[in-house]
């Protein structure tokens, strides 16, 4: 076979045979296929799509680039929820201690940040001391001693994901529908868990734009878990507003570790019970969905949840004195505001913008050398709904080099919409498909 032969089939709308996919896949596992052709097809399938064989094909060859987990030392089920990426995101952070203080083994593997998106990995390292790359063997001990670990993506586990991840983010192939299925569930049927919950975002800060496009990634995602012997459901969640008030890295952490006191964000707090919920009804922990949700929710008045980040924390080099003393995180050198320019509502916001301010501010990357600033970000003071005045501060921003305030505030202030009338109220999960 030959490369150039894949990429003028795909661009000319044909489709890959499961032999094509398959050395396509073995050849950026092994690094036999330049980059610049990787990139080629990766636009052609940007533009061309995959009917959903290819998508299965393409996921499960992902999925056989590199080991595949074992994780028959882990005593139990083990659970894993995925987001499809959104600006203020954090809800791994608090989920995943959430259900794994009811018992349930959370195995999690992340990844970083893609375009305007943060990542769960990229949040986590900014905890002093806390690694992500710790060995598999620790990994596996720690699931099995306090019920939840969270790693970045090995070597072992999908490597030709990690090429075709870092590639995607700098050639403005990112939201692809074949492209995020593969990604994701690649990852997650690699990683062998039993019961996986989707967070498929929707809206201007999504991948997917539309709540159509977005139903039909759901499906397919669940059609692929369900394909490989899985219980999988999916949350279609509304991203055309930042998901809390944070926005960044360490901000995030705080805002979370808020959340597990039980003084975060309504809608981020709402989001991570209806998640959490959904987790531990798969997984036989309640006899209704509304059941499952009270336990969550419990589980963060309580304490225990927060406990267990804790103990995570601990288990990977962290240190846990995070959850008491927010300097330990560091702090911004720069702020500044960014105000209202009239009277009125927040009528709405181009989340996606928000999320290139703060990746202006350092946040995040624009070329896979960058380096983040972990004290960068955003603290949104106002949002949807709110009623303002002129010169009223809406947004805090921070940085360590002043020479980027300038771009971020100019983004943010492009990406808020101003009305004379309140908007329409707008719920949070928007279907679900199981």
């Amino acid at each position: 076979m030959r490369m150039f032969d894949l990429i003028r089939k795909k661009r000319d709308g044909g489709i890959l045979r499961p032999a094509e996919i398959r050395w396509f896949i073995e050849g950026v596992t092994k690094g036999t296929i330049p980059d610049y052709q990787v990139s080629a097809l990766l636009m052609a399938i940007y533009y061309k799509g995959m009917n959903l064989e290819e998508t299965k094909e393409l996921t499960f060859a992902i999925r056989d680039s590199g080991e595949r987990l074992d994780f028959s030392a882990v005593r139990g089920i083990r659970a894993d929820k995925h987001s499809t990426g959104g600006v203020g995101d954090k809800t791994s952070l608090i989920v995943v201690p959430v259900v794994a203080s009811f018992g349930v083994k959370v195995a999690k593997i992340s990844g970083r940040g893609l375009g305007h998106t943060g990542g769960t990995i990229d949040k986590l390292e900014s905890i002093p001391g806390f690694r992500t790359d710790i060995p598999e063997e620790d990994f596996l001990r720690n699931v099995n001693e306090i019920g939840l670990s969270i790693i970045g993506q090995t070597h072992e586990i999908a490597p030709a994901d990690k090429k075709l991840y870092a590639l995607r983010d700098v050639t403005a192939t990112i939201d692809s529908l074949p492209l995020i299925v593969s990604s994701i569930m690649g990852k997650k049927l690699a990683a062998d868990d039993d019961v996986i919950v989707l967070d498929v975002k929707t809206g201007s800060g999504a991948f997917m734009k539309t709540r159509r496009d977005s139903r039909k990634l759901a499906e397919a995602m669940v059609d692929i878990g369900k394909a490989a012997g899985k219980r999988v459901t999916a949350l279609i969640t509304d991203m055309d507003r930042p998901l809390g008030s944070a926005v960044g890295n360490a901000i995030e952490v705080i805002e979370s570790i808020e959340t597990l006191k039980g003084r975060g964000p309504k809608d981020l707090t709402d989001l991570c019970a209806a998640l959490s919920s959904e987790i531990l009804y798969l997984y036989g922990k309640g006899e209704s969905l509304e059941q499952c949700e009270d336990m969550a929710r419990d589980a963060i008045r309580s304490g225990r949840a927060l406990a267990l980040f804790g103990e995570m924390i601990r288990a990977q080099g962290g240190n846990p004195e995070v959850l008491w003393d927010y300097s330990l995180f560091g702090t911004a050198p720069v702020t500044a505001e960014v105000c209202a320019e009239t009277d009125g509502y927040i009528a709405g916001m181009d989340t996606e913008g928000i999320g290139r301010a703060s990746l202006a501010l350092g946040a995040g990357r624009n070329t896979l050398d960058d380096v983040i600033d972990n004290t960068a970000g955003i603290l949104l003071l106002k949002k949807t709904g709110a009623r303002v005045r002129r010169g009223d501060v809406i947004a805090k921003l921070f940085t360590s080099d002043p020479q980027k305030v300038d771009q971020a505030r100019d983004i943010l202030i492009r990406s808020v919409v101003y009305t004379e009338k309140a908007p329409r109220k707008k719920p949070l999960v928007l279907d679900r498909i199981s």
